[in-house]
């Protein structure tokens, strides 16, 4: 921060103090808690409701602030009549030139104004928070979790031990840890409806913290692969069947629908899915694991692909890309590529990964210990044997995928074993730098993107006047160093400060 642009911080501070009443301790330290919100006034800067001061549409089905929802938010504590984030670099998530010495001022729940400091009026009220030497950026997406699971490396045995409080204990935990890494929105791929349902509507009302979810339900394929997963893979085998599923999830309020092993359905039964979601308003997002189904899904209008596929296949054929070729400016695809690095890097690379507090943060103590058991031997997994000769093709794939044009979207896979919520994030994003991605389009990847692929971009994925008052800080730059984003320092969800 500029020498006086840090005066005119300081000179803010003392006016802030002296508004409030308040002595100022010899060393500049208020007498008072600097923790502390400052209390709401009467006669104080126009609500953001205001539409002179939010300049954009409000949907209810995006979190308008005059709905209660507080996710993230410190149950019973409201936000400052007006907050200011003072002093650090903004990148707004438009893909322009960061804003250097920026303020982010944000009034109930929402932006009220970005830009240089020397450009903004802070009201005398407003509660300061400093963010010199800090990156400041709009609160990430991660557009591929799993709520119902924790990173235990035995799907059955998770189903069997808590199979009966994935709702209440499980996925509580799995929200907390993914807010306090900075995902403010996360898209979930697959779980039991009235679990997942239960637990958006929890975040929504702020009994529990969690991240804005948008949600799919159940996996939709011709049959599940075991009865202890029916919850949350549902067999659809006819037309008839697939228009009365969808027509059932979305009544009951998912946000999209998820499709998987389409290559292995009838093609009027995956015709009849895509139809319905869509007269429905709700996209189809279906897995890409083989070419055939990419190619299935192509031909019935999917709407995203998920996860970097066709095993140890060398790369995709040539027809795939050209058909991805065609429809790159309306598609989007979830690439997914750090699983198997990161189970590698715990398995092999550092295993003292598993004593590492932040994966056990929120879990009882039963739950940690059969995490990490399960864990205990992770090259004796299954499908371990098959990395080396997967691993050194991801790169070579990734590269073809954005080549097409079609938009990549940050997503992880979170939940599955070795992915813990805690970190998984960020480590997808610094594997796409790692890939050649430009830190700016990695950063919009986790942001402006994934707001538009959900219809959203009004109200999230960047910062701007009238958008909703998610927001992160970082202590230093991720366009030089995507690391970074392993420790978020600040993080606002809805407006409202996550401690």
């Amino acid at each position: 921060m500029s020498s006086p642009t840090r005066a005119r911080l300081t000179a803010l501070g003392a006016s802030l103090l002296l508004s409030l009443g308040l002595a100022a301790c010899p060393g500049g330290e208020s007498t008072e808690d600097s923790a502390s919100p400052v209390p709401e006034t009467e006669g104080g800067a126009n609500s953001a409701g205001d539409a002179s001061t939010a300049g954009d549409a409000r949907p209810g089905s995006t979190g308008d602030s005059s709905s209660g929802r507080r996710p993230g938010g410190r149950e019973g504590v409201e936000a400052a009549a007006t907050l200011a984030l003072v002093g650090g670099r903004v990148i707004d998530g438009f893909g322009g030139p960061p804003i250097e010495d920026a303020v982010v001022l944000i009034e109930d729940g929402r932006i009220l104004a970005v830009g240089p400091m020397h450009s903004i009026e802070i009201p005398a009220t407003a509660e300061l928070i400093s963010t010199e030497g800090m990156t400041v950026l709009p609160g990430l997406f991660d557009m591929h979790v799993h709520l119902k699971h924790v990173g235990h490396g035995n799907y059955e045995r998770w189903e069997q031990l808590y199979g009966d409080s994935i709702a209440d204990t499980v996925m509580p935990i799995a929200a907390r840890q993914l807010l306090h890494a900075g995902v403010t929105s996360a898209r979930d791929m697959g779980a039991a409806p009235d679990d997942i349902l239960a637990v958006k509507e929890r975040i929504e009302t702020g009994e529990i913290e969690g991240p804005r979810l948008f949600v799919s339900g159940p996996f939709l394929q011709d049959a599940p692969y075991a009865e202890w997963e029916s919850s949350y893979r549902w067999g659809v085998r006819s037309p008839s069947a697939a228009r009365q599923t969808v027509g059932d999830l979305a009544a009951r309020g998912v946000d999209f629908i998820k499709l998987i092993d389409q290559d292995l359905m009838e093609e009027d039964v995956v015709a009849a899915i895509v139809s319905a979601a869509h007269d429905a308003g709700l996209p189809v997002i279906a897995h890409a694991h083989r070419a055939e189904e990419i190619r299935v899904g192509l031909r019935h209008g999917v709407d995203g692909f998920e996860h970097t596929g066709l095993g140890t296949a060398p790369g995709y054929p040539e027809d795939v890309l050209a058909a991805l070729r065609e429809r790159n400016t309306a598609l989007y695809w979830t690439p997914t590529v750090s699983p198997l690095y990161t189970m590698r890097y715990t398995g092999e690379v550092f295993p003292e990964r598993l004593d590492e507090p932040g994966w056990r943060d929120g879990m009882p103590e039963p739950m940690v210990n059969e995490i990490s058991d399960s864990l205990s031997a992770i090259p004796h997994l299954p499908y371990y044997a098959l990395f080396p000769s997967r691993i050194p093709l991801l790169p070579v794939k990734f590269r073809q995928l954005r080549e097409t044009g079609v938009r990549l979207l940050i997503g992880t896979d979170s939940g599955i074993p070795t992915m813990f919520h805690n970190d998984s994030t960020w480590r997808e994003m610094v594997l796409w730098t790692e890939f050649g991605v430009p830190p700016m389009e990695v950063l919009q990847a986790a942001t402006l993107w994934p707001a538009r692929a959900l219809g959203v971009q009004s109200e999230l994925g960047a910062l701007a006047a009238g958008m909703l008052g998610d927001v992160i800080a970082v202590r230093g730059d991720p366009l030089s160093d995507m690391s970074v984003m392993r420790e978020v320092a600040v993080i606002f969800a809805r407006g409202r400060r996550v401690e």
